[in-house]
């Protein structure tokens, strides 16, 4: 990255080691993503030897995500007037592309503006988090509501904007079933997307 891209400022963010303020949240977060294999840890420890011998600011806080470093490091670029390259592959960090903020998945050698976002995920960036509330995220155990695959969480988002209109519009549903699912887990919804945000 750094000898291809020619990054003006870089950064390292890194999960702590601790359980974050999510798992306070819902217990069952990240519940059913399997053990990291056994020689993780030691490629973690080379891999910081490497970012620390470049001289990278590496981010890590207890309690946080690597994510949070991550969107508070784009609010703060976005308020200098930066713009910001989120390098990723990870699919809730789309909420953050914008005018100014784009994310590169090196592994697939893909950049996401909000155009790009839209055709993976059927939704423009500030609508991700809505649409993850509603979808859920089987990766980090987030249940969103049940029966919501993608289609319908994008249709119901293209029609309404985001979740609190949904639920602000509600009856105005015409499918039956649908509805009473959304109503019977409107909490869950809920913290599916303080869960993703």
């Amino acid at each position: 990255l750094v000898a291809d891209q020619h990054p003006a400022l870089l950064a390292v963010a890194m999960d702590s080691p601790a359980k974050s303020f999510r798992h306070g949240l819902f217990e069952g977060y990240k519940a059913t993503r399997p053990a990291a294999p056994p020689d993780l840890s030691q490629q973690i420890v080379r891999l910081r030897g490497i970012i620390d011998a470049y001289a990278i600011p590496v981010l890590q806080q207890e309690g946080l995500e690597a994510d949070d470093l991550i969107a508070t490091l784009v609010k703060r670029a976005r308020a200098e007037q930066l713009r910001v390259v989120v390098v990723s592959a990870d699919k809730d960090l789309l909420q953050l592309v914008d005018d100014d903020v784009i994310m590169y998945d090196t592994g697939r050698n893909l950049v996401y503006g909000a155009e790009e976002t839209r055709a993976k995920l059927g939704v423009l960036p500030a609508q991700v988090r809505d649409y993850l509330a509603l979808v859920g995220d089987t990766s980090d155990n987030v249940p969103g509501v049940p029966s919501v695959g993608p289609k319908t969480a994008q249709s119901l988002i293209e029609q309404f904007g985001d979740l609190d209109a949904l639920y602000a519009q509600l009856p105005q549903l015409t499918k039956k079933a649908l509805r009473e699912k959304l109503t019977a887990y409107r909490d869950q919804a809920y913290l599916s997307r303080q869960l993703v945000t």
